[in-house]
């Protein structure tokens, strides 16, 4: 009789791509193609999100790849829960006016394969990177710019005191201060590691 653990289908690790992998049954289409196509725009809230998780990713030291489901968005060395949330004044679709900057999603229900939704939503994760791309014009909108980038750091303990869902960029820079730049990241995330 299979235990419990052995009635469970489990994916294998994922094999990283160099984007060089060809379908089959397409003459000449790899994997960077495919890149290409679902991001091509990195101006789209998806690929912002995505963009700005590598940005903490890469500040911290961290190879791990990106997992969909998991209730932060990236972790220290040390077991440090990181959660990324990113706003920006331009989006990839007309607009009347440059968009107000609000981090949504601070609290949500965490999901095991196993049990499903937590009944509760919760603040998930040790430190809230806030990740705020500040080009005004498409002009000069460059994501691959990090002095584009305004960066602010908070512990989890000042958004459990708040309690609040979403937050303007006003609030955000009344608890976290002077945004950081990207050089300062990795420092400002150490510093701001809950203590005991």
């Amino acid at each position: 009789m299979p235990t419990d653990d052995e009635k469970w289908i489990n994916p294998q690790p994922p094999k990283p791509l160099s984007g060089a992998e060809a379908f089959s049954h397409l003459n000449g289409v790899n994997v960077a193609d495919f890149w290409r196509f679902a991001l091509a725009d990195l101006k789209t809230n998806n690929a912002r999100g995505y963009l700005a998780e590598f940005l903490v990713h890469q500040a911290i030291g961290s190879t791990a790849h990106r997992v969909e489901w998991d209730s932060h968005d990236a972790e220290t060395e040390d077991g440090l829960r990181i959660e990324v949330k990113t706003s920006a004044y331009l989006q990839a679709w007309e607009q009347p006016e440059l968009s107000r900057i609000t981090f949504n999603g601070l609290r949500s229900k965490r999901w095991n394969p196993r049990t499903g939704y937590a009944e509760k939503e919760t603040y998930n994760a040790d430190i809230y990177v806030f990740c705020h791309q500040t080009a005004r014009t498409h002009e000069a909108y460059d994501p691959l710019d990090l002095t584009q980038w305004d960066f602010y750091v908070l512990p989890r303990d000042v958004l459990i005191a708040r309690n609040q869902q979403s937050m303007s960029l006003s609030t955000v820079r009344k608890l976290a201060g002077l945004p950081i730049s990207y050089t300062d990241l990795a420092t400002a995330i150490s510093a701001a590691e809950p203590r005991g």
